[in-house]
């Protein structure tokens, strides 16, 4: 299946200039590199939250699944327990991840199980007309706060690498080509994955300009290296004039939650079956 091939027949309904179409086509490109480097596309699972976001699973021809506002990451989970060889890709927005959903990004990355989180963050609610979120900057001013936000914006990145996430980057949605180099590394991770995209609302927050200002990709930087990873990610800290890195942060091998547990798993079967074997005999 090729790229275009993945792709379906639903309307497309994203505001023109949206910075998702490039999510979707880098995602696209990945989903076909993956499938010719031997991952069927039938063992990869999609899933969404509530919000612009959570269409791009209407126009991708895989499996997904959606589910309810900030909630797109236990779901991940949960299939991922449920079918450990598959590949489980998780979409979710800044306001749906960061803000009701925050605690399962938490737990997730505590555990490192096997998933891999797209988040899109533009940093406003789009899908009901401009409300702020847990990213908009302080005095942000949308339908909710005509007069300003009077919240500092959170630093997701640096909450993750705290909360034990395995692989960290940052991406933007007028960067195609490295989009797709970060998600196809994030993918192939194994461990919890987590790709912040600064994916702007043209609509009703277009940070284009401002962006395109201050981002710049990452050279010669050691992902390995957890201080190093930290002060990246701390060099943006959402409400100044600071330069915005772009690239993997951090990655580090360890052992998976979901590969304890099908050991776990296995361990249990064991003793169930060895305790009745011990009660036929002891009946014989």
């Amino acid at each position: 299946m090729s790229a275009k091939e993945l792709g379906t027949s639903a309307k497309n309904t994203w505001c023109p200039g949206c910075g998702n179409f490039a999510i979707l086509n880098s995602v696209k490109t990945v989903l076909k590199s993956i499938q010719d480097d031997g991952t069927p596309i039938e063992n990869v699972v999609l899933v969404s939250g509530i919000g612009c976001h959570a269409k791009i699973v209407d126009y991708i021809n895989a499996n997904s699944f959606y589910s309810i506002h900030g909630r797109a990451t236990p779901v991940a989970e949960g299939i991922k327990l449920a079918g450990p060889e598959l590949k489980v890709i998780g979409f979710a927005g800044d306001g749906d991840a960061y803000g009701e959903g925050i605690e399962h990004l938490v737990f997730a990355a505590k555990r490192n199980i096997d998933i891999t989180m797209i988040i899109h963050n533009n940093r406003v609610y789009g899908l009901t007309t401009g409300q702020y979120t847990p990213t908009s900057p302080m005095g942000f001013m949308g339908r909710s706060t005509p007069k300003g936000t009077l919240e500092y914006p959170i630093n997701p990145l640096e909450l993750m690498l705290a909360s034990g996430a395995t692989f960290l980057a940052r991406g933007f949605s007028h960067g195609l080509e490295q989009l797709k180099e970060i998600f196809k590394a994030a993918i192939n991770h194994k461990g919890f994955s987590l790709v912040d995209i600064l994916q702007v609302c043209v609509t009703f927050y277009n940070m284009y300009e401002y962006y395109d200002k201050r981002v710049y990709e990452l050279k010669e930087h050691d992902p390995s290296n957890y201080s190093l990873a930290l002060n990246k990610i701390r060099e943006w800290n959402y409400h100044d004039e600071a330069p915005i890195a772009l690239g993997v942060f951090y990655k580090k091998e360890k052992e998976t939650f979901d590969g304890k547990f099908i050991s776990a798993k296995k361990d249990i079967n064991l003793d169930i079956n060895a305790n009745i074997d011990k009660v036929l005999a002891d009946a014989s």
